[in-house]
């Protein structure tokens, strides 16, 4: 089994998911007592959210680039960043190491596509909604992506900082959120990103009938089937 290395702590409320994911995906494949062979890296999100508010990409990039070859010098045969939003500094991330490093919007690109969707709807940060380098690179892979309403955009980058970060889940923010998957839903798209790791806490697929493809989720499983050899990087 490889070992997987994974950059958590963006928030270490989902990151526990990650952890979970893995393991349950490790084990129903072996059975018995087995478990992941997993490195996790968790750092200080106070100190990466201090840049981010700047925009100082870099130093979020210099920051994770070290976590990421702590992983590799650890043994970690292939990295995982356990947050949509801080994929915009991957290219520091993967020039820091000689291992795979799995990115989650790949990994999301792959299942929509092989669920037969061509337009998905993203919801996630301010950032990963409206910059380019998340939505580009599902474009590149051949979806149409569309994303929420100004407004929307508030409200949904509000309740990820403000609540779910913190484990707060409201159901009024709940509900606020299924109100923007089912009008983007109505709009043509086929699916809805939950292109946070935070926003599976919140909604998942037995709370709206459209579809759903929650990232934490996707990446996860792509990293056991990476671990278990089932899959290549």
């Amino acid at each position: 089994m490889k070992t997987i290395g994974l950059i958590g702590g963006m928030s270490w409320e989902s990151t526990q998911t990650y952890y979970r994911i893995v393991n349950e995906r490790v084990n129903g494949a072996l059975g018995g007592y087995h478990s992941a062979k997993i490195l996790l890296y968790s750092v200080d999100f106070a100190e990466v959210e201090a840049e981010q508010r700047k925009e100082d990409w870099t130093a979020v990039g210099e920051l994770l680039a070290d976590a990421a070859r702590r992983l590799e010098c650890g043994g970690a045969d292939f990295v995982l960043l356990g947050t949509n939003t801080m994929h915009k500094s991957c290219a520091q991330i993967e020039e820091a190491i000689r291992v795979p490093f799995i990115h989650i919007a790949d990994a999301t690109a792959d299942a929509a596509l092989a669920a037969g969707y061509a337009r998905v709807a993203l919801l996630g940060t301010r950032y990963t909604m409206e910059q380019d380098f998340y939505r580009e690179r599902l474009r590149a892979r051949g979806l149409q992506v569309d994303i929420p309403t100004p407004e929307e955009r508030e409200m949904l980058h509000r309740v990820i900082f403000d609540e779910l970060c913190f484990g707060r889940v409201l159901p009024q923010s709940r509900e606020a959120y299924l109100r923007v998957i089912r009008r983007m839903a109505d709009a043509g798209a086929q699916a809805a990103i939950l292109g946070c790791t935070e926003i599976g806490m919140l909604v998942s697929q037995t709370d709206t009938p459209v579809p759903l493809l929650d990232t934490t989720v996707v990446h996860a499983e792509k990293a056991a089937r990476l671990a278990l050899g089932l899959e290549k990087a």
